[in-house]
């Protein structure tokens, strides 16, 4: 296994700029997972990674080598899509000892590599069918499969669940974590799906119109993001961010109650979590809203807002109040669990 080193990384279509100077190191066995919003860069770097893509400037480093201009089959990488990109017409055995047969290594270490892998991810009985014989998570275990008989460097899995419905994404992804942790491997991972990235991640890369705006450990982003588009981004349902004008540090969420903000700027952004607001009685509350719907999930209940400036907001509640859409809900913050934010810059407090 091995590191990834990434330094000041730029990808350019022509006069278009994509990706504006990535510096991004990766440890040797780690999960990082790069998330962000559709167009954000997160699928180029990992293909310029991999080498489908041409790196534009910068430098790109697998361990000790520097892997600019090497070719994607000599960089040590293996690489999931999104489609598995399996040969229909052969069998799982034979598609995932493809590549190695391709690379003209023995039979036998072929067949004891794809027995292997097949054990692991649980497919034997499935090694004499074809693609078209098997389910959207069985074929995925296949891409995977594939992947680990090359015994790689370093892992990369560009939006690998996205084809999959939510019970088997649920499942394959417990079945990921589970193989990073028998294989101990470097393994990179791009989704826009900020759950899998939460519930996957060593750390957790968060891209935005080609540039990184944090890195961190999955709940150092969920409780202390650095700016707005990460509050945003990180946790389900997002952040509520409400905006208020602050004098003398001083912030008024509502009509009346106040909360310090530790800053004497103009304008500020307040954000609460959902489930950090408690529903109270009016004399308490710091904000308060129109009901306008109730998600029901069963464990928990969703409740979306609107207060008294038409700002739309939700809360996480335990069951569902007693209160008809229309009707007026009020809420209070648990201690120190609302964060501030400069308006103007998106930067926190």
């Amino acid at each position: 296994m091995a590191t990834v080193d990434i330094k000041q990384v730029k990808k350019s279509y022509g006069d278009v700029d994509v990706i504006h100077g990535i510096d991004l190191e990766i440890l040797d066995g780690e999960f990082v997972v790069f998330v962000g919003p559709s167009g954000c860069g997160k699928s180029t770097l990992l293909r310029m990674i991999a080498g489908l893509e041409e790196i534009t400037s910068g430098e790109i480093k697998i361990g000790d080598r520097l892997i600019n201009d090497i070719s994607p089959s000599k960089r040590g990488v293996a690489m999931v899509f999104q489609t598995y990109a399996l040969y229909p017409h052969m069998t799982v055995y034979k598609n995932m000892a493809f590549g190695l047969k391709q690379a003209k290594t023995d039979p036998a270490e072929i067949d004891r590599r794809v027995r292997e892998a097949a054990e692991t991810l649980q497919i034997t009985e499935y090694l004499d069918r074809t693609p078209k014989a098997l389910s959207g998570g069985q074929r995925q275990r296949v891409a995977i499969g594939r992947a680990i008989v090359r015994d790689p460097e370093v892992f990369l899995f560009d939006e690998p669940l996205s084809n999959l419905d939510a019970a088997l994404r649920g499942q394959t992804r417990i079945e990921i974590a589970k193989l990073h942790e028998r294989l101990q491997a470097t393994m990179i991972y791009v989704t826009h799906d900020q759950v899998e990235a939460m519930t996957l991640a060593d750390k957790i890369v968060v891209l935005n119109k080609g540039l990184i705006e944090q890195i961190g450990k999955p709940m150092d982003l969920y409780n202390k993001p650095n700016n707005l588009f990460v509050a945003s981004f990180i946790g389900s349902p997002k952040m509520n961010l409400f905006k208020c004008d602050a004098s003398k540090g001083v912030v008024s969420i509502g009509d009346t109650k106040k909360l310090k903000a530790g800053s004497n700027a103009a304008k500020i952004t307040v954000g609460i979590r959902p489930e950090h607001l408690v529903s109270c009685q009016k004399a308490s509350s710091i904000v308060s809203g129109k009901l306008d719907l109730i998600e029901q999930l069963g464990d928990i209940v969703i409740a979306h807002l609107t207060d008294e400036n038409g700002f739309n907001f939700t809360v996480k509640m335990d069951e569902a109040p007693e209160v008809n859409r229309g009707g007026t809900l009020y809420f209070n913050l648990e201690k120190d669990r609302a964060h501030f934010f400069d308006t103007s810059t998106g930067l926190r407090i």
